[in-house]
């Protein structure tokens, strides 16, 4: 036996010689059969409910809709194709004129509070961003005004901006200036007021946005730069820039698709006025859906635009991406 130990046998619960080895059981945890593929999916299950009922559902809903006439008002829904669609592009239809009035209008909108909306935010986010006294309290006054919601903005700067008994104008005439600006009622004043409010009530936000993305910038680069004898100007290009790239991005797509939705501001500030030119997209589709009952045509208007965003969205990634990607 000793002898046979020595030659280095097998041990006694080895498989005999020419059976096949057994293989290891799999336990719950790792990753064999159903279960084990199936747990990431049911995890995710309520997330993926929601998002099926309350994001997919109404986009294919908005899809059919748009391929119909689709008239509250009539019991028939007939199928018109790409009629809606058509009617966009073509001069003779009856809404051309005033869709593609309301598209310049979103887009003179978009134009004007985009790049002050990244570039002010920003200023403010390097000024918090420091040490001094009150810091948190001017914090949340900037913030503040994000937290009214539109109705009570559009209302608020309505009765300030008015040409005949707004404060603004009174403020304007106390000190020497004209104080019988039309700033609600004629171009180009209602487009700076549409602007300016905006501007004022949402920096707070892309503020916050950007103070979280300079806190995760680590000192220990400045700290570099500054042995180098970087000043301050090449810190904030080749420091703070590129980390908050990602940051910008983010601020920079959500702006636009904010700006983009433009209703509130143009519905009780200015009214549409002077005409239609103040007119946002966002109101003319609710006209339509609504007002004219004709949902169709409403959702194709929705549709397009969605696709002009998505393609200024690819445009931003495409020129904001990082050169390794």
């Amino acid at each position: 036996m000793a002898d046979v130990i020595e030659a280095g046998a097998a041990p006694s619960d080895a498989p005999p010689t020419g059976a096949p080895a057994r293989r290891p059981r799999r336990g719950p945890g790792a990753g064999g059969g159903w279960a084990g593929g199936a747990t990431p999916y049911l995890f995710l299950a309520p997330y993926l409910v929601l998002f099926g009922v309350f994001g997919l559902l109404p986009v294919v809903l908005g899809v059919w809709l748009s391929l119909h006439q689709w008239d509250f008002q009539l019991p028939n829904k007939p199928w018109v194709g790409l009629d809606n669609y058509q009617e966009l592009f073509s001069s003779d239809s009856l809404v051309y004129g005033d869709w593609w009035q309301s598209v310049r209008a979103t887009l003179i909108f978009t134009v004007g509070t985009v790049p002050l909306l990244m570039l002010i935010p920003l200023g403010l986010a390097l000024l918090l961003n420091r040490s001094f006294p009150g810091r948190t309290f001017f914090r949340a006054v900037y913030f503040a005004p994000y937290v009214l919601g539109v109705a009570v903005i559009g209302l608020l700067w309505r009765f300030l901006l008015d040409a005949n008994l707004g404060l603004v104008n009174a403020v304007l005439g106390a000190v020497g200036l004209p104080d019988a600006t039309p700033w609600v009622t004629a171009t180009p004043w209602a487009w700076v007021s549409m602007i300016g409010v905006t501007v004022w009530w949402t920096s707070g936000f892309n503020a916050v946005i950007y103070l979280a993305g300079l806190q995760d910038i680590p000192g220990e680069l400045y700290e570099a730069a500054t042995m180098d004898g970087a000043s301050t100007w090449d810190k904030f290009r080749h420091v703070t820039l590129p980390g908050l790239r990602p940051v910008l991005l983010f601020v920079l797509i959500t702006t636009i698709i904010a700006s983009a939705g433009l209703f509130g501001q143009s519905y009780l500030i200015t009214q549409g006025a002077p005409g239609n030119e103040t007119r946002s997209v966002v109101w003319y589709i609710v006209e339509q859906g609504i007002g004219q009952n004709d949902a169709g045509r409403a959702a194709a208007m929705s549709i397009m635009l969605t696709l002009m965003l998505a393609v200024v969205s690819v445009a931003n990634f495409r020129i904001f991406r990082y050169r390794g990607d």
